[in-house]
């Protein structure tokens, strides 16, 4: 009986590390993977303005392209 109860807390506790490392990678990629779609964001504000100020795009182009990028971001 004793050993049945270690064996089961051995791989209980196995499981939940197994699952917490797995939990923490996943949290990882994701904070990476928004970090980079952001910086993509930002590079195309950034393009955008420049667009603008060299006179490539008119101001309503400005604008309407701006609302698209700040509908896809968190932090615009």
């Amino acid at each position: 009986m004793y050993t049945k109860i270690v064996t089961f807390l051995l791989v209980a506790s196995f499981v939940l590390v197994l699952g917490a490392c797995s939990t923490r990678e996943v949290a990882t990629g994701a904070a990476v993977g928004g970090a980079a779609y952001e910086y993509s964001n930002k590079r195309a504000m950034d393009q955008l303005k420049e667009d603008l100020d060299a006179g490539r795009i008119t101001p309503e182009e400005y604008e309407r392209r701006k609302k698209e990028i700040e509908g896809r971001s968190l932090v615009y």
